[in-house]
């Protein structure tokens, strides 16, 4: 009797084996390769593609067959146990030893391992099983997924088990591994998921970088400042640079001008168009589904005190899943370039302290700045734009006269600056 209960629980184990390796193997084939698969004529491919367009299903028949056998196997291992051990507690410690050994092995690792080491060849032979055992089993395993569901709190009944975010970011990264796509695809999607944990102040350009217009100054000035500075869409500031008024741009200055040369001469606030704003806690992901309803390409930013942060162009959340947009004037530079006669081209990155060694400094400390960039700005007491121009003074007497060169990027940021010798401003 007791051989008996032992073979029966070996063929349970077996055929609990084959389901693990129907599940691991159906998990990882899209209806899409299945498809593949009967274009190209693979044996079993169609009974493979009628799997594929209802994965639930049989993957639930799988799990319900797996999950049967392995636990009528314990009951059978149990039973023999007991006729074998003349102690309760040894047959069932017994018991529940070979079953989690068996479960592990058998059913957990090895399957598994098989089904997603050669996924088409497991699930077209689960394929011939699962299709004939589905219409046996009817609304079985349906019923009873719909039971678990209604257990577990705050889901309700659905269709089937749904794979968390984590499992489908792992699907993504496998099928990188598997060359089925691209690591550039793989970062896209992984941006797509990110972007909804995202807020619009991580990926705005803040308000220390903006090139702004007052709304005073003339639509002439503001093509000069548009042309100068590389931005086609400038903030148009009131009283100060909390106050922003609207945005203007460069296509309605151009039109206005090109219909009319004496319009040169009106303010640019009769050419601005009104602002959006949102707050610097919104969504980038809903943000960027409102601006493309609304055909709105950029918006004002706004910190809980009211005040302006900065702006959110509609490419700037793009970014987020694409990656950095750059022109084709975009180029590496080196960070320093010797140009002769104590002249020297520098990134606007580059440390102060840097900048001080070009020219035999031992220290160029700054409270306020690290970078030459930075120092270009707090001079100027703007946001250097392309042929902006300061002089700094330097610890030992001398100066220096910074230059910012033409910018570069879709910020239009400032990349290189141009350190010269100059006459100190203060003596």
């Amino acid at each position: 009797m007791t051989g008996q209960l032992v073979f029966g629980a070996i063929l349970l184990v077996v055929v609990a084996w084959l389901a693990a390796c129907a599940e691991a193997g159906l998990a990882r084939v899209s209806s899409f390769r299945a498809a593949e698969a009967v274009r190209s004529g693979r044996r079993g491919a169609d009974k493979l593609e009628q799997v594929a367009a209802d994965p639930t299903r049989y993957l639930n028949v799988a799990l319900l067959v797996r999950v049967s056998c392995e636990m009528a196997a314990g009951v059978l291992v149990t039973y023999a146990c007991l006729e074998e051990f003349t102690e309760t507690w040894q047959a069932l410690l017994v018991a529940i030893g070979v079953m989690v050994l068996v479960s592990y092995v058998a059913v957990g690792v090895s399957p598994r391992t098989i089904g997603r080491q050669h996924p088409l060849n497991t699930a077209t032979g689960a394929a011939y099983v699962l299709l004939p055992l589905a219409r046996v089993m009817g609304p079985i395993p349906q019923l009873l997924i719909l039971l678990g569901n209604a257990f577990t709190p705050g889901k309700g009944f659905r269709k089937g088990p749904f794979a968390s975010e984590a499992e489908l970011r792992a699907m993504v990264d496998l099928a990188e591994q598997e060359s089925l796509i691209e690591d550039d695809e793989r970062r896209m999607v992984h941006s797509v998921f990110e972007l909804g944990d995202t807020l619009v102040r991580e990926v705005m350009v803040p308000r220390t970088d903006l090139v702004c217009i007052e709304r005073h100054k003339t639509i002439r000035q503001a093509l000069t400042l548009a042309l100068r500075s590389g931005f086609s869409r400038i903030p148009v500031t009131g009283e100060n640079e909390d106050d922003i008024v609207g945005i203007v741009y460069l296509k309605d200055l151009v039109r206005k001008t090109h219909i009319n040369r004496d319009a040169e001469a009106d303010l640019v606030s009769t050419a601005m168009r009104p602002a959006v704003f949102v707050p610097d806690t919104k969504n980038a992901g809903d943000l960027l589904r409102e601006m493309q309803q609304k055909r709105n390409h950029v918006a004002v930013v706004i910190d809980e005190y009211g005040g302006t942060a900065g702006i959110v162009t509609i490419e700037d959340i793009l970014e987020e899943i694409v990656g950095e947009i750059t022109d084709e004037y975009d180029r590496e530079v080196a960070q320093v370039e010797e140009l002769g006669e104590g002249r020297f081209r520098v990134t606007a990155r580059l440390d102060i302290d840097d900048l001080g060694e070009l020219y035999g400094l031992d220290e160029f400390d700054d409270e306020d700045v690290e970078t030459v960039g930075g120092l270009l700005a707090k001079a100027l007491g703007r946001v250097p734009i392309a042929g902006a121009s300061a002089v700094v003074d330097l610890p030992d007497g001398r100066a220096l006269r910074l230059t910012a060169e033409s910018p570069a990027g879709r910020r239009n940021k400032i990349v290189t600056v141009l350190a010269e010798p100059a006459e100190r401003k203060s003596l």
